[in-house]
């Protein structure tokens, strides 16, 4: 007995002697990303509605009529009743792995799930049903959250033709440096081996669906994808065709898709709605980029930092009167820019952790601060016709319009 106890006190010696020698600058803290796995049959048997949950992570938002969607980056969308703006209510939870965008037409909301579009019949709000899902839609990847010191740790796990990667959990810990290495390098094999193998609601400038008439058209990073979507219920794939490179949003007016892209805006003419042709194309530095427009000019939030490239962050405003040959006007410095909208003269700038700004936008060589909104995280703004939605960090904002701005009408809690 007295054998055993000596024995293990000696380990227990050494372990922690061990744990002494570590020195502090073989260490770093850093936030770890490790990949959520589902097989596809999981995946698409795992959409289901409930009742109205706490959010996990705010995304996009989208309104149609009296609702307001808000998307739970990765696990679904949040249906909320706006009948009364100033007391919004949750109505239900819609439960779509892997969901980043959304579009209703005439009581069905079309929503992604990783590769698949799924539909919805809304008619009955309180009993929405899934009616329809084209499998394969779209590329089967995750994008990589975009947070700064990051690495991925796949464990012991590889790519292969059962599971997939439907989302990420990310840690901050603390790990070796040379195991960090490791890491980043497995991390860079893997995706090499992965890459070898009736009315409509309105959507934020985040946006990567856009309905125009009978038709659907999502984004994904390199491609336009166009559904024919005359029988909401069953929507037709058409095609996909190449866009550009670094896609992130779509924005339309009229006969136009404006094409929000890492590297710059890409106009599309759709009088051919199956057949969207390429006009032109504005082009700045690399950066994360959304775009909205009015009937003479562009305007674009450049967001640098992280993954998006950018040393500066700023607001272009880009002359379109002639869409083949797009101009810039003239460029604001901005600190954390996302979504941005417009009505009549008024240009709103959700500006991230340095809340909302409201410019009066008559001049464009010299836009006019009118209202400031900070101490908040803001992400993206729809601006209705009669007030004002905004989506920050867990909380959507509404605010009513005024002869000098805006003012707050009500701010609801998700989570």
């Amino acid at each position: 007995m007295k054998t055993k106890l000596f024995l293990v006190l000696t380990m227990l010696f050494l372990v922690l002697q061990s744990c002494d020698n570590d020195n502090d600058s073989d260490y770093v803290i850093v936030n770890v990303a490790t990949p959520k796995y589902m097989t596809k049959e999981a995946l698409r048997s795992s959409v289901k509605v409930t009742s109205p949950i706490p959010i996990i992570e705010s995304g996009k938002i989208y309104v149609y009529n009296d609702l307001v969607l808000v998307n739970d980056i990765e696990n679904g969308i949040h249906v909320i009743d706006n009948s009364n703006p100033e007391n919004p209510k949750k109505i239900a939870f819609i439960k779509i792995e892997a969901n980043k965008d959304m579009e209703i037409k005439g009581d069905y909301l079309y929503a992604d799930s990783l590769m698949d579009l799924v539909i919805f019949d809304i008619s009955d709000i309180h009993n929405i049903r899934e009616v329809a899902r084209l499998k394969d839609v779209f590329p089967s990847y995750v994008i990589m959250p975009f947070i700064e010191d990051m690495v991925v740790d796949y464990g012991d796990q590889t790519p292969n033709n059962n599971e997939i990667i439907v989302g990420w959990k990310v840690s901050e810990e603390r790990r070796r440096i040379e195991e960090i290495e490791h890491l980043k390098t497995r991390f860079t094999d893997i995706v090499a081996f992965a890459e070898t193998n009736a009315s409509v609601g309105q959507g934020g400038s985040l946006a990567r669906f856009k309905i125009v008439d009978d038709y659907l058209y999502a984004v994904d990073s390199h491609s336009i994808n166009i559904f024919n979507i005359d029988k909401l219920e069953n929507p037709q794939q058409l095609s996909s065709i190449f866009a550009g490179f670094d896609i992130e949003t779509i924005f339309n007016r009229g006969n136009h898709l404006f094409l929000g892209s890492m590297s710059g805006m890409f106009i599309y003419d759709i009088e051919s709605p199956a057949n969207p042709q390429f006009v032109s194309e504005f082009q700045h530095g690399t950066a994360c980029d959304p775009v909205v427009v009015d009937e003479k000019y562009a305007y674009i939030t450049l967001r640098a930092g992280n993954s998006c490239g950018a040393i500066d962050s700023s607001l272009q405003i880009v002359d379109i009167t002639d869409l083949n040959s797009p101009k810039l006007t003239k460029s604001y410095s901005m600190d954390n820019p996302y979504g941005l909208g417009i009505k009549n003269d008024l240009l709103f700038i959700c500006d991230g952790s340095s809340g909302l700004k409201v410019y009066d936008k008559t001049n464009v060589e010299d836009i006019q601060l009118v209202n400031y909104f900070d101490n908040i995280i803001t992400y993206d703004v729809i601006p209705l016709e009669d007030h004002l939605l905004m989506i920050g960090e867990d909380v959507l904002y509404q605010y009513t319009y005024t002869d000098n701005g805006i003012n707050l009408l009500s701010q609801f809690y998700l989570n």
